[in-house]
């Protein structure tokens, strides 16, 4: 579990899918998925806050737009967050490995979708309105419910929407996932069956994580990092339907 948090916290500062790792270890260990979901996203929470610091020099000159967009993954989070405890359990159950299999497809499809946005910005130049906040918006629904993929998604849509560059809609990232799985988590807390020692083992090994991303992780070869989330990704599919 911990060592799943430490790399979780490090995928999480550089690509954004780290759930994808810690989720379908909880399940093998023997966590119900909503327990394991629950308790994840608290825990992956402290890595992401983590990952944010690693990222404050991305982050100058942007704490305006970081407010903007942080109600609205604040707001998505509840949210999502409040569909999760809402709908029956089952239903969470049945439609996890489907999203677990667009979240895959998106880290697989990524590089592509990153060019595809990359010229349809330098065509249409950035679009910083509504249209980006009512995005980040439903990005923070997700991430509420489920998460797997949430930085992928944030960060196709800043892609495309601003006219930043990835290292620095990168920072922007780590914010807003942040921020949506902290009030998510707050959610949890009062409502939710928590295991507290996978947040607390989750937690102190993502932070690890997350200074390890920031700093080193943005040196290893992207498509390394993406075979090993499809694969797990993958386990944790046949293991849901397994169960």
């Amino acid at each position: 579990m911990a060592f799943a948090g430490l790399t979780a916290g490090t995928i999480n500062a550089v690509v954004g899918s780290g759930t994808l790792i810690t989720f379908p270890v909880l399940l093998a260990i023997g966590y119900p998925p909503v327990t394991a979901n629950v308790s994840n996203s608290i825990g992956l929470a402290f890595g992401q806050v983590s990952s944010a610091i690693g990222y404050r020099a991305e982050l100058a000159g942007q704490w305006s737009r970081l407010v903007r967009f942080g109600v609205a993954a604040a707001t998505g989070g509840a949210l999502g967050a409040g569909l999760l405890l809402w709908l029956p359990s089952a239903v969470f159950e049945t439609v996890v490995p489907v999203l677990i299999v667009a979240a895959l497809v998106l880290v697989l499809a990524q590089p592509m979708i990153a060019r595809r946005l990359a010229q349809r910005r330098s065509v249409n130049g950035p679009k910083d309105g509504p249209l980006l906040f009512g995005a980040l918006f439903a990005a923070g629904v997700y991430g509420g419910y489920f998460g797997a993929a949430q930085g992928v998604l944030l960060v196709g849509l800043m892609g495309v929407l601003l006219d930043e560059s990835l290292q620095r809609i990168n920072g922007i990232k780590n914010v807003l996932t942040a921020v949506a799985n902290l009030v998510s988590g707050v959610v949890f807390v009062f409502i939710a069956d928590v295991d507290w020692l996978v947040v607390l083992v989750i937690a102190v090994s993502s932070v690890i994580g997350g200074q390890l991303g920031a700093k080193v992780g943005r040196r290893l070869p992207a498509a390394v990092l993406r075979g090993v989330i499809v694969l797990v990704g993958s386990i944790a599919v046949c293991l849901l339907l397994i169960r």
